[in-house]
């Protein structure tokens, strides 16, 4: 009798999940990295596509151990500087609604696909810093861009051999899709910086002299988005972290008109703001310090162990300067720029 009721039971769940089926994953909704199949000519999409023009092409997507399904993406070139120096090219991929629904890519069909720069044994671990640096952004403001990482089969059909190889990728949350999740709107115009929220601003400032980044802009929008949230809340949103002393690759190029000399040395390109503002945020920081070096452990995997001691060595340069009163004065409070652009120093 007992054995006949747990079988009903057992009947009655199994139906209740059969009527009521779990929830498609999201993109977004893990860490794992998802495995892809793409072939294609770099020639002919370096060639044939720009900023409006898309070429059609299939991404096999790995949907559970072993089992693939095979979407018909449209691919095209974007970016400038990794465009015109890197072997493989940034790329913009877009699926259509229909062929989105019901699939992973439901309400993520058009996204920023990053790979390695180079064709080189060690361009993965510099994809891996940088996808480093989007978890460590995560770490200090909720106003991201969402990433997955992806493990790319590739086939590059101006091979003769066509023989494919396995890449890193990231793929990364289209502009419209992160400021639907905050009922926010992208700006697509130039926001002068002293406009923006205090403190989400400074956040990102010091965020990008953690990393050690120069090569962005918040006047020019170069390398950062500029998203409204209610009638005049404006929230910087970063994205692009390869140039940068983190990342440290080897076609990293310094700005003349920066004043460093090199990528890994640091300075705080943040506009001036109340001395109590850049108190607080130092604060946050502090606070999160195990949280950021927690991070470098839980990703790096996906980069060498060498490249791990120098990450470790270049985030705790960063935190020595937040510790000292006279260095954070020094290089961030009397560092920053004037409402002229100009720095203070």
């Amino acid at each position: 009798m007992r054995k006949e009721i747990l079988l009903s039971v057992s009947l009655i769940f199994l139906g209740l999940l059969q009527a009521f089926p779990q929830a498609q994953e999201k993109l977004f909704d893990s860490e794992s990295p998802i495995s892809i199949k793409m072939s294609f000519s770099i020639k002919e999409i370096k060639a044939k596509t720009n900023d409006s023009t898309f070429m059609d092409s299939e991404i096999s997507v790995e949907t559970s151990p072993g089992n693939w399904q095979t979407f018909p993406f449209e691919i095209r070139t974007r970016g400038n500087f990794r465009l015109e120096n890197c072997f493989y090219p940034p790329m913009r991929i877009k699926l259509k609604k229909d062929e989105a629904k019901g699939t992973i890519f439901q309400g993520n069909r058009s996204l920023k696909l990053v790979l390695p720069c180079s064709k080189s044994k060690t361009a993965d671990s510099f994809l891996g810093k940088e996808y480093l640096a989007y978890k460590l952004y995560e770490k200090v403001t909720e106003y991201t861009f969402d990433t997955r990482l992806v493990n790319v089969e590739f086939t590059n059909l101006d091979d003769k051999k066509a023989e494919p190889v396995l890449l890193l990728g990231i793929l990364i949350e289209d502009d419209d899709e992160v400021a639907k999740r905050f009922d926010g709107e992208i700006l697509n115009k130039k926001i002068p910086p002293n406009i923006m929220e205090d403190f989400a601003t400074v956040r990102h400032d010091l965020f990008q002299m953690m990393i050690g980044n120069t090569d962005w802009s918040g006047l020019y929008q170069h390398n950062q988005k500029a998203m409204v949230i209610g009638e005049k809340t404006i929230i910087p949103l970063a994205y692009d972290f390869d140039m940068t002393g983190l990342v440290n690759p080897p076609y990293a190029q310094v700005n003349s008109a920066v004043g460093i000399e090199k990528i890994t040395d640091r300075m705080y390109r943040g506009f001036c703001r109340n001395p109590e503002i850049f108190q607080s945020i130092r604060k946050e920081f502090l606070e999160k310090e195990a949280t950021i070096f927690q991070t470098i452990e839980d990703t790096k995997m996906y980069f060498s162990e060498s490249d791990a001691k120098s990450v470790r060595a270049f985030i705790k340069e960063f935190y020595d300067i937040l510790k000292s009163d006279k260095l954070f004065q020094q290089k961030v409070v009397d560092s920053c720029r004037k409402p002229d652009g100009t720095y203070s120093f």
